[in-house]
This record gives C-alpha cells, structure tokens and sequence, in this order.
C-alpha cells in the first residue's frame, strides 16, 4: 500500500486551513465592519456640516460640507456614468493648506467647455475619482482622495446625482463564501487525487 505523501498533504491542509481563515474573517469581522460603516453613512447625509476634509477620511463620506474656492487651478473631466461627464475644479483655499477637488456638475456632451470662477461652494464630501486599477487596489490599498460634490451646478451644467449609500460596495459576504468554496474545492480535489494514487 502505497504511504500519503506527506509534504504534499502538509501544504495541501496549510493552504486550505489558511483558506478557511480568509472566509471566516470576511463573513465575521469584515462583514459587520462594513455593515456598521454603512449605517454610519447612511445617517450623515442629516448629520451637521463639517469642514472640508484635507486628507481622506472615509468616515464623512456624504456628510454635508463648505469651502471657499478662491483660485480655481484648473478644471478636469472625469466619466460619470449614465449621467455623462462630470466636471471637477482643482481649488486653492488657503496659503499653506493642500488644493482641493470640487466636482462642479455633469454633462452629457464629451467636448463642454465651462468657465467658473469660484467662491463659495456648498455640497457634500465623496471620493474623487481613481485611476488606480481594481487589480492594483487589491495589492496597494491606498485612501481615496476626498471630492467636494457641489449642492448647485456651475452654469451650463446638469445637477450633480444625490448622495447614494448603494454606490459603497459591500461584497465581504460574497468574498466569504468564494474562499469557502476555494478551500472545500481544494480539500475535494486533493483527496480525490490521493485516492487515485492509492489505487495505482
């Protein structure tokens, strides 16, 4: 009778037991994390205003803001979905203190061209968009850059789309049970495997 192979069997558990692990720590830690956040955002769209944010803080995503943009920098385009293009303003508010992103509205023509000269802006906070590829995120988790969405468009602009906590996705109990499904296919695969060499 021929003997398991025991390296083989020990990486095979490893991987698997570090599996299993993975699954756990998603659908019990990272899954009421992100629930728990999502309530909070949820509730700051009514929460008081607060001062635009100099460095990220996902905590005030949606809550409500104010800056005053007193050199506009330069004005950007970015996709925005069905709503077509969204136009965002790179502002200087104070000496000293790091620019800042206003998304001042959308529009559906590719080429439109919008003059703004800045003030006062009122709105809300969100992500800027990123570039950064899913598939790097993954490797190299790095915080978004915090965007001041305007309540009111720049002239010629469509309104920007109201502060939506479904945009945040939640997929910790989708990444629980693919590395549960990983570690039983890998457990079942392995011991199939083992039984055809047992019958050599």
């Amino acid at each position: 009778m021929k003997r398991i192979p025991i390296v083989p069997t020990i990486l095979v558990v490893v991987a698997v037991a570090i599996m299993i692990t993975l699954g756990l720590w998603q659908g019990l830690v990272r899954l009421p994390e992100k629930e728990a956040q999502l309530a909070q955002l949820a509730d700051n769209p009514s929460r008081p205003p607060v001062a635009f944010p100099h460095g990220p803080d996902d905590s005030l995503l949606f809550r409500r803001t104010a800056a005053d943009c007193r050199e506009v920098l330069g004005i950007t385009r970015a996709g925005a979905g069905s709503a077509g293009y969204r136009l965002i303003a790179e502002c200087r508010t104070a000496a000293g203190v790091p620019s800042i992103k206003v998304q001042l509205g959308t529009t559906r023509e590719p080429f439109r061209e919008v003059t703004w000269g800045g003030g006062l802006v009122r709105g809300w906070i969100s992500h800027a968009p990123d570039a950064t590829p899913m598939i790097a995120r993954l490797f190299n988790h790095v915080p978004q850059e915090m965007l001041l969405v305007a309540d009111t468009p720049a002239a010629g602009l469509n309104a920007n789309t109201r502060p939506d906590v479904g945009i945040v996705p939640n997929n910790h109990l989708a990444y629980a049970g693919q590395w549960l499904f990983f570690a039983a296919l890998a457990a079942v695969i392995y011991v199939l495997a083992l039984r055809r060499r047992m019958r050599r």
